[in-house]
């Protein structure tokens, strides 16, 4: 490939162009990075009272759907490591379970909250320098521009958590609390408080989740600038006959007849 081909996303390009300046711009750098992958295994549900109740009387359970609702994150530097932060995280996940009251009854779906936190410790350089900037409102322009700690960011990626399996267990003695408290943004998804932990039963799901964090920062770095970027394409307007827009799509063949070959990995 010659070296001075390039992309240029939203316009046409002249892969003989070469770079016009050099110019600097601010943007997030990572410094550090990592990826896993977890089995969270027995995770204790919480559920509303009634969620609690049909539990209390379920003959089995079935872990239907989990989502990740929320990740909240804290980030703190570590002691006698010069630029190396921990990352905590806490994941809540969004249950939905199947509950059957009779081994061939239908189920009744009732959904919960499951919590999992862990901790990856990065780098993320080091920074003492305050940031001032003129992004204030005028409304609060008497107290001054407040400044921004040069401080790493933190950024986690969670894939679709994978459903696992889902147990009853009887409780043989009230677990102690949860040592984290749960947002309300989150709470206001059950529309009711979470019962309490003395129930007769306890719902258990293990749950695989893929997870990437990432520290960066944000420099001044100098990069090539071939030219402004000038879109050449025009807009598609909306307003086309909607059977006209029907007809070029094809026949979904593929949807009414399975493939009768395994897919390749």
């Amino acid at each position: 490939m010659s070296e001075n081909s390039f992309y240029c996303g939203c316009g046409e390009c002249d892969p003989n162009d070469k770079f016009k300046e050099a110019v600097c711009i601010n943007a997030p750098r990572i410094y550090d990075s990592c990826s896993d992958k977890d089995c969270l295994e027995d995770l204790p549900v919480l559920l509303t009272k009634a969620g609690q109740c049909m539990i209390d009387k379920a003959a089995n359970i079935r872990l239907s759907d989990v989502e990740v609702c929320n990740v909240s994150i804290g980030l703190q530097s570590v002691p006698f490591h010069k630029g190396f932060y921990a990352v905590d995280m806490t994941f809540y996940f969004d249950v939905c379970l199947d509950v059957f009251m009779s081994p061939n009854s239908i189920p009744m779906n009732v959904k919960g909250l499951a919590v999992f936190s862990k901790r990856a410790v990065l780098f993320g350089s080091d920074g003492s320098v305050k940031i001032f900037t003129s992004d204030n409102s005028p409304e609060i322009a008497d107290s001054g521009n407040m400044p921004a700690f040069n401080s790493p960011k933190a950024v986690v990626q969670v894939a679709e958590p994978i459903p696992l399996s889902a147990r009853l267990v009887d409780r043989k003695c009230p677990p102690p609390m949860p040592p984290f408290r749960i947002p309300e943004s989150i709470m206001k998804r059950y529309g009711e408080e979470f019962a309490p932990n003395d129930a007769e039963k306890q719902a258990l799901v293990s749950v695989g989740i893929f997870t990437i964090v990432q520290l960066e920062r944000n420099v001044q770095m100098l990069i090539p600038a071939y030219d402004f970027c000038i879109p050449h394409k025009e807009c598609v307007s909306s307003s086309e006959d909607p059977c006209e827009l029907f007809s070029s799509i094809d026949f979904p063949t593929s949807e009414f007849f399975p493939s009768n070959t395994p897919a390749s990995n």
